[in-house]
């Protein structure tokens, strides 16, 4: 469900501009220099922002603390819980609502006003959010469309528990999901999406999700399903994402069926590098399990990913 008129056909009485909503922003970064002040920029209608820091070694603490947000190093031990449930379970937040985002989101005026109506008198625990993403300069109006539950009442839930051991370097919760006790509804004023560092940096990380999803698979394999709360999304994508047809179906999918095509070239590389994502994933997955088997593996073969495909920009 959407914010939309209220009961009677009447719309919702918008919060004043000037009044800071009770909203606390949370920012987990490190060295997000590049992309930190512009998102901070955007957040001053909010009553409190909260940034937490994974041992920067850039300018990111300068920034958060010039800036006036509430400043919080994390350090973490390679279990659970991560960034954002850690906030969550060990720190008091001075609002009855969080909303999570990256150092390289940035939000307006209407998704402000929109927020502010949609938390004054509500039955939703939670809201999805959508996204407005950018690949190399320019804006992704077509493709696949990015959501994620990540405006909710403090309380209501936590992120999903997953009992890892280092499968990566990501210190945060970036694929599991918030598992909230209560309805949900959806703001439809998407969030810009647009990291500033490059096509490197969007390699780097997703070679980094790879490595961990690829062990959330062969962790579910191993241990079962039982308990846990997928969205409809992942559902699909743990049922079939090692099926070699995987990653050729997701490119026909987001660059075909999802017009992806009229982006032009930013369209198209975008939905190849979605496409040797998931294939990496499955290839890892592969030799997690000759490993787990006790096979031998291929001479020069190892769990690391190797260079990325080049395409032509």
């Amino acid at each position: 469900m959407s914010v939309g008129a209220a009961e009677g056909g009447a719309e919702p009485k918008a919060q004043h501009r000037t009044d800071k909503i009770r909203v606390t922003v949370v920012v987990p970064v490190k060295n997000e220099e590049s992309n930190l002040l512009r998102c901070l920029g955007t957040l001053s209608r909010f009553s409190e922002v909260v940034v937490v820091d994974s041992n920067s070694t850039d300018g990111t603490r300068e920034i958060a603390r010039s800036s006036g947000a509430r400043f919080i190093e994390f350090n973490w031990d390679g279990q659970y819980p991560k960034k954002r449930n850690w906030l969550l379970i060990n720190h008091n937040l001075e609002n009855g609502w969080v909303l999570f985002l990256d150092a390289d989101e940035f939000v307006g005026q209407e998704f402000c006003d929109e927020v502010a109506t949609a938390i004054e008198s509500t039955d939703h625990v939670g809201y999805w959010l959508n996204y407005s993403n950018f690949f190399l300069g320019r804006r992704l109006k077509h493709g696949v469309p990015q959501r994620k539950l990540a405006l909710f009442k403090v309380g209501a839930g936590l992120y999903e528990r997953i009992e890892e051991d280092c499968w990566s370097g990501l210190d945060m919760e970036v694929h599991e999901h918030p598992v909230l006790a209560g309805s949900v509804g959806e703001i439809r004023t998407p969030v810009t999406h647009n990291d500033y560092r490059g096509i490197e940096k969007f390699l780097d990380r997703h070679r980094d999700y790879a490595r961990w999803e690829a062990r959330r698979i062969l962790f579910l394999e191993q241990e079962g399903k039982a308990g846990v709360s997928f969205t409809s999304r992942q559902r699909f994508k743990y049922r079939y994402v090692t099926r070699g047809w995987y990653p050729l179906f997701y490119f026909a999918y987001s660059y075909v069926v999802k017009l992806g095509f009229l982006d032009g070239a930013a369209g198209l590389n975008y939905a190849f590098y979605k496409a040797w994502y998931f294939l990496t994933i499955g290839l890892i997955v592969r030799e997690l399990r000759r490993e787990t088997a006790g096979a031998a593996p291929a001479p020069g073969a190892d769990i690391k990913v190797g260079p990325v495909p080049r395409q032509q920009m």
